[in-house]
């Protein structure tokens, strides 16, 4: 069994380069024994199924527009990947492509937090390589450049190579003190303390509706909010402010308070039946399209988005 985790960004100009790379990882994999799974989008898993044929039956494939659609959802897909096969004592392998062009900038901003905290969270793993493909042709340079950031090792037209502009995940404040782009200045806001849980929930039910949220999506944005608020009543000094605003994409819901998250990958892992910490924010992560947090001595704020419909 190897050991330590491998963090590798392909960089690939086209398909061809795509498959080619890709497809030699999964069977290198393969001969190794070594469980191997890959998320990608839709088309992309197609290709891949296509030229590995018969090679591919033993492949776990993750539909990633699916569990991707928030970024915050895939860390924990690895690592219950991970986990699973350590049990067994055996090395793994997966290729993961979070970053597609048409994200917007704000998945692409938690994108890149997602890609640092591999490194937190999995600094300790026993044999586990991730391939990140990235379309070098159709992304942004910014997005590019934060990829070398945080991956170790880069793979390009010319082969293998440490990244020369690596970061370091560092600490908590560093991965969750990045500011968010504020509230526009005509959000609806909501200041509110111990007791106000229904009216939270109103406040949101009655935004969401105007937004044309569907129904049971509606529930889980309200669900959201009163998951955060009842974080700050508990954890942030017992008070904060709502905020709600609509653009033409989403429905977007923050609270702010005067608490602090130290622990970045916080509600990034499945709670156990007996853990007491971290459920709301795990809930919150599979409840919404995107969830943003930040956090600092200045206090957190935590942000949600749902697709309008």
């Amino acid at each position: 069994m190897r050991s330590g985790f491998t963090h590798e960004a392909l960089f690939y100009e086209d398909s061809a380069q795509f498959l080619e790379e890709t497809v030699s990882f999964i069977r290198e994999g393969l001969a190794a024994k070594e469980p191997v799974m890959v998320a990608l989008a839709g088309p992309r898993i197609g290709m891949l199924r296509a030229e590995l044929r018969a090679d591919a039956e033993p492949v776990e494939f993750v539909d990633m527009e699916s569990l991707g659609r928030n970024p915050g959802r895939i860390l924990p897909a690895w690592r219950e990947f991970v986990e699973r096969a350590a049990a067994d004592g055996l090395s793994t392998r997966g290729i993961g492509e979070p970053a597609w062009p048409g994200r917007s900038p704000e998945e692409l901003t938690e994108c890149e937090h997602h890609e640092s905290l591999l490194n937190l969270a999995f600094a300790d793993a026993a044999g586990f390589t991730l391939l990140c493909p990235y379309d070098a042709a159709a992304l942004d340079a910014e997005v590019l450049d934060a990829a070398r950031r945080h991956h170790p090792v880069v793979v390009e037209s010319d082969g293998l190579h440490p990244s020369d502009r690596y970061v370091e995940p560092g600490v908590g404040e560093a991965l969750l003190g990045a500011r968010l782009a504020p509230a526009p200045g005509d959000a609806d806001t909501l200041s509110f303390g111990e007791g106000d849980l229904p009216a939270i929930r109103d406040f949101v039910r009655e935004r969401a509706a105007a937004a044309g949220i569907e129904r049971d999506r509606l529930a889980d944005v309200v669900l959201a909010v009163n998951e955060l608020a009842t974080n700050s009543m508990r954890h942030g000094g017992g008070t904060g402010i709502l905020r709600a605003w609509l653009d033409q994409r989403a429905l977007h819901c923050e609270v702010e308070d005067a608490g602090r998250v130290v622990d970045p990958l916080l509600g990034r892992t499945r709670p156990t039946p007996s853990q007491d910490y971290g459920r709301g924010l795990w809930l919150v992560h599979q409840l919404c399209d995107l969830f943003q947090l930040r956090s600092g001595p200045a206090g957190t704020i935590a942000r949600i988005s749902m697709a309008r419909a």
